[in-house]
């Protein structure tokens, strides 16, 4: 029998699509899972291609070319580690191994200081697109053993999606595990970038009683313009849906509570442990606790009290100042995401190449927006930038839109309309811009109780008061 090019473990829709995407540019596949329907399935569908499905790990293994290429696409944690411990005693020197799950990127590390010596190639690979993307292009950001990319790189850039110039959405991150560190933050920024603009839908529903057909048309409308992206089409598209049953908008029929799978949150914790700013990323992450609370806030709602609602009389011009508020809280949650990685970088001497995670996030990706292109150039006009904020080109774009953003929250404080992300990334750029805080009283406070010292604007070097003296 012919030796197959690539082997996928994992045959839900992911893998599945994964490796219909492969066969369909010139791979062969050998898929394996321990779910024999799932199996069944795979070897169903993809009969009459070149695929099939091995009935064990040991003949997938055997199944495969040499060098062996394995693409692993189980749950993260426990499940990964039990697939590797069967693997491995399989495998032999110069062989690739890839977790394509949103895998956390210490777990990655750790599992690639586990196969030192061993000659594996392991390598973390952030996938995203959904299962839409899965098969038709995602963006793709493996790291990792560096030896791996040059045997990975025909296949991946081959399944990728396709900029409009051309560029395939999928270039090699960095060693350790980068990839999956990337996928993070990209995942952090996705939960902002969703927040945001339900907030903005909330906004619509709540101060100006706009019904979800008039809301789609407006983001249909912004869809052509600065904020241009999959998020706000897809948005368009489910505010004009309807629900079968009922004829009436099929959103308002949706119990209002989101879900969440953790990379926002580790995306959130990690920032704090590299002591990078990113509220707006953090917001995000507790708007969904928040949402989870459903039956205490139908309680409280019937017990605390609020502002009266207003309807604003100037609707056009309300909703011109919320479109450029949203395009102002998504370059500051942008800016805290490329902020983490670049403190990561530095952490890990990764060498991350900024300008490309922006290029391979223009497509394929949950995040894919025009706004990516000129976050390339920004990169790209200066490598060493520290802030996106710092580039002239969104400097302009928040001198143009702080003002409504401040506007909107506002609107939202003053009628009781819940805007976290808007209001921590409005108070991210004032804080941002201040060349001057109030931590200098923080710091006293912290040496009067705890003689932690402060240092002095006059003098250098390390002071303590007896401040009750």
């Amino acid at each position: 029998m012919q030796k197959m090019d690539i082997g996928l473990i994992g045959l839900g829709v992911m893998g599945e699509n994964l490796a219909l995407n492969l066969e369909r540019n010139g791979f062969s596949v050998c898929g394996f899972d321990l779910d024999a329907g799932k199996r069944q399935s795979f070897g169903e569908r993809t009969q009459g291609l070149r695929a099939q499905a091995a009935p064990s790990l040991a003949a997938l293994v055997d199944s495969l070319h040499s060098p062996r290429c394995i693409w692993l696409m189980v749950p993260a944690g426990a499940a990964v580690d039990a697939v590797l411990a069967d693997l491995q005693p399989l495998l032999s020197a110069g062989d690739v191994v890839m977790d394509g799950g949103n895998t956390l990127y210490t777990d990655t590390q750790r599992r690639m200081r586990a196969l030192e010596g061993s000659g594996i190639h392991y390598v973390g690979a952030g996938v995203s697109g959904g299962e839409e993307g899965a098969l038709r292009g995602p963006a793709l950001m493996p790291g990792g053993h560096a030896d791996a990319w040059p045997r990975l790189r025909p296949m991946l850039q081959a399944i990728a999606a396709k900029t409009d110039d051309g560029q395939p959405c999928c270039e090699w991150m960095g060693p350790g595990g980068s990839g999956h560190f990337v996928k993070m933050v990209h995942n952090g920024i996705e939960y902002a970038d969703m927040q945001t603009i339900c907030e903005a839908y909330w906004l619509m529903h709540q101060l100006l009683g706009m019904r979800p057909a008039e809301m789609s048309a407006v983001f249909r409308t912004w869809n052509e313009g600065e904020l241009s992206s999959y998020l706000i089409g897809i948005t368009a598209d489910i505010l004009d849906h309807t629900d079968p049953e009922t004829g009436e908008a099929l959103v308002d029929k949706i119990l209002d509570t989101a879900e969440q799978k953790g990379t926002g949150k580790w995306a959130s914790q990690v920032a704090l442990d590299l002591g990078v700013t990113a509220p707006t990323i953090a917001n995000a992450v507790f708007a969904r606790t928040m949402s989870a609370l459903h039956a205490e806030r139908q309680q409280a709602a019937q017990v605390l009290s609020g502002p009266a609602a207003q309807t604003p009389a100037n609707r056009d011009e309300v909703l011109q100042k919320i479109q450029r508020a949203l395009l102002a809280a998504k370059v500051c949650a942008y800016a805290q995401g490329f902020s983490v990685l670049r403190a990561a970088d530095k952490e890990y001497q990764w060498q991350l190449p900024m300008g490309t995670v922006a290029s391979v996030w223009r497509a394929g990706c949950i995040i894919r927006a025009s706004l990516l292109e000129d976050i390339r150039q920004a990169h790209e006009r200066d490598p060493a930038l520290d802030n996106l904020l710092m580039d002239p080109h969104f400097a302009a774009v928040m001198a143009r839109c702080h003002q409504d953003l401040r506007e909107v929250v506002a609107l939202g404080a003053l009628h009781g309309v819940a805007v976290p992300s808007f209001m921590s990334a409005l108070s991210y750029y004032d804080a941002y811009r201040s060349a001057r805080l109030p931590a200098n009283l923080l710091q006293a406070q912290r040496d009067y109780f705890g003689a932690h010292t402060y240092q002095r604007v006059d003098k250098p070097g390390k002071f303590h008061t007896r401040w009750n003296g």
